[in-house]
């Protein structure tokens, strides 16, 4: 790959990226993160092919962290699993431009020159559960990591001593929740924070063996 971009939740709405890539003149051999909630899977019909026909004819490769507001692909079964920078990620063979990351796979970028290990932790719970119930918005029930995932996470980062330099995740350790973003329509005392938790866990440890990590990660 030739240059790196990251940005968060695009919710289907990709305009800024395809305003970003006219300006930067990006092309194929650059990649894009989007940290979650993309949007390329939440219809689960022709409106979602549509959007992925239109991306895959940009001048771009998406990579794809999963978040809460959309379908998990590994649960899609036009997706195939396809290797990608040391990594796995899925694809659908349509749109060989569109990865999504699997959850638990540690990728090595080039960062200025240097080889850098970021390991992906999609998924999040929708703490606007019921709002969107309500008003009839999709809620998808495989939305968090499954204890399975959580196991994998833990044993591929035991693997590598913790020796990672990246989280790619779409949520956040619970310590830095971003409160000033709470929905005030939203009763916190409903939300389940069982990911967030698990990531504070992640976090400690890391701590302990590495000092300061770093995280990067979309936002619900």
């Amino acid at each position: 790959m030739k240059l790196i971009y990251i940005t968060g939740d695009t919710h289907g709405r990709f305009e800024r990226i395809q305003a970003f890539c006219e300006k930067y003149k990006t092309t194929k051999d650059d990649l894009m993160i989007v940290l979650g909630d993309t949007g390329v899977n939440y219809y689960e019909n022709e409106r979602d092919a549509l959007l992925k026909e239109e991306l895959e004819a940009w001048p771009i490769t998406f990579f794809f962290v999963r978040g809460n507001h959309e379908r998990d692909p590994g649960n899609i079964s036009t997706y195939i699993e396809q290797p990608f920078n040391e990594g796995k990620v899925l694809i659908e063979p349509d749109y060989p431009s569109l990865l999504f990351a699997k959850d638990g796979e540690v990728f090595s970028f080039n960062v200025d020159g240097d080889k850098k290990k970021a390991i992906v932790i999609g998924g999040a719970c929708s703490v606007d559960k019921f709002y969107r119930l309500t008003r009839g918005f999709k809620w998808f029930e495989d939305e968090q990591p499954t204890d399975e995932v959580k196991k994998k996470v833990e044993h591929r980062l035991s693997e590598m001593n913790w020796n990672v330099d990246y989280v790619l995740s779409h949520t956040a350790p619970i310590r830095n929740e971003p409160r000033e973003w709470f929905l005030s329509m939203v009763d916190q005392s409903t939300v389940d924070n069982s990911t967030e938790e698990w990531l504070d866990t992640i976090l400690k440890i890391w701590r302990l063996i590495n000092g300061i990590v770093a995280i990067i990660m979309g936002r619900k």
